[in-house]
């Protein structure tokens, strides 16, 4: 198996959690996929969406809940195994909270530092996140900074990446094959 980072983009119901699920699970060959979960419970609405995610997948998948340092948790994974990530959005927001930090130190810190655990890796990597950048600009300042981290995030994690994907309603969308 290669080492190859798969990017799946999308819009909200766009297709792309089942995408990236049925891309990491054709990547495997037969082998195993680990399951990096970012979405945190508590919440009703996201729990049930949590429960979705949880019976879409295979039962035979370990899932890892991603702490604050997903490098680390990347790096926890067996080197071989094919890692599905959903999403990256989620575990940005989780990191972040109400507060963007300082949008340099945070690519030159934990994204560099997930993007490095991805290299080191044998095994593919398939990472799910929302395209929140085609919208309207947020009156919050808040949430425009969140949305412009992100949006370098997602050009990071792109740039790194052997494929690219971009859901819509349903159907991906090539940006970079490779």
């Amino acid at each position: 198996m290669t080492r190859r980072l798969v990017v799946v983009l999308g819009g909200t119901r766009s297709g792309k959690s089942r995408f990236g699920l049925e891309r990491a699970r054709s990547l495997s060959e037969g082998g195993r996929v680990t399951y990096l979960a970012t979405a945190r419970q508590g919440d009703p609405e996201l729990d049930l969406r949590i429960a979705a995610h949880r019976e879409a997948r295979p039962m035979s998948w370990p899932t890892i809940e991603v702490t604050d340092d997903l490098g680390a948790t990347i790096r926890s994974v067996d080197r071989e195994d094919v890692i599905l990530l959903d999403g990256l959005t989620l575990w940005l927001s989780a990191v972040t909270g109400n507060e963007t930090p300082e949008i340099e130190p945070f690519l030159e810190g934990p994204v560099a530092a997930a993007l490095a655990a991805i290299r080191d890796r044998t095994g593919p990597v398939v990472v799910v996140s929302d395209e929140i950048g085609l919208g309207t600009v947020p009156m919050d300042a808040a949430a425009r900074g969140f949305r412009d981290l992100l949006g370098l995030v997602h050009q990071r994690f792109a740039a790194a990446a052997d494929e690219v994907q971009l859901m819509i309603a349903g159907l991906p969308l090539t940006l970079r094959d490779r």
